[in-house]
């Protein structure tokens, strides 16, 4: 899957996204669980959105994404707020050689972007490569309820004078998959005309169970599992589940 082109989009249609939930989440359960490291490592962190916030509130970020576009964003957002945040163009399955961490955080539900079972299992061993002994891991990823009853086969739009959008919803190959197929319209202005971008995006997700067996098999102690931003019980509808978990061996 290539972000080329989209990520020159991501942050418009991103807009409202609640950046600020995510790293106030993170926040508060290292202050649950006494956690003082202050060095995060931020995977799969597109155009840097939250790296940034982290930087804001004291934390020495490192980010990783496979898209040297998103990158290059990230970058220069860094640069222009004067932060000192450091990028590495890596798969999060095949992380090498960028150190150790207190703090390891997969947000915005980017694990489901993981095409296959293996790349999960392995992503959860190489945080755990790259994780302190006493270090939090923070993720979080779409449900099964979200990916089979919200997403699938529905049609989203947008028209805005400068950027619309035509987005379609199938379900995937796989169990609890799907593909999201997404054509956007970029007003150029000096022409006047628009330009078209196709995008195909894969999404996959998985059981409560199946996270926890392969947190438990990288090496992993799950201390907690709650629905969306507001630390409640998982429900049947619950849209986003949040992961914490901490180095045990």
């Amino acid at each position: 899957m290539s972000y080329e082109g989209f990520a020159y989009l991501y942050d418009e249609l991103m807009i409202d996204a609640p950046y600020d939930d995510w790293s106030d989440f993170v926040s508060e359960k290292l202050a649950k669980y006494q956690i003082a490291h202050k060095d995060l490592l931020d995977l799969a962190c597109g155009t840097g959105e939250l790296s940034v916030r982290f930087a804001r509130k004291g934390f020495e970020v490192t980010g990783v994404d496979l898209s040297s576009d998103m990158l290059t964003v990230a970058n220069d957002k860094a640069e222009r707020e004067g932060l000192s945040i450091r990028f590495f163009q890596q798969n999060m399955a095949e992380l090498e050689g960028i150190g150790k961490y207190g703090v390891v955080g997969i947000f915005c539900d980017s694990l489901n972007y993981l095409q296959t079972e293996e790349e999960v299992l392995q992503t959860f061993h190489k945080v755990h490569e790259h994780i302190k002994d006493d270090g939090l891991f923070v993720f979080d990823v779409h449900s099964i309820y979200k990916i089979n009853e919200v997403f699938a086969d529905e049609t989203y739009t947008l028209s805005d004078e400068k950027l619309s959008y035509i987005w379609n919803c199938f379900k995937g190959e796989f169990p609890n998959s799907v593909e999201h197929e997404l054509s956007f319209f970029v007003l150029e202005e000096e022409t006047g005309k628009y330009d078209r971008v196709d995008e195909l995006h894969f999404q996959r997700t998985y059981s409560l169970e199946q996270y926890t067996a392969w947190l438990t098999d990288a090496g992993f102690e799950l201390l907690e599992v709650v629905a969306d931003f507001h630390h409640t019980d998982l429900a049947h509808d619950s849209e986003r589940i949040f992961f914490v978990a901490r180095k045990s061996k």
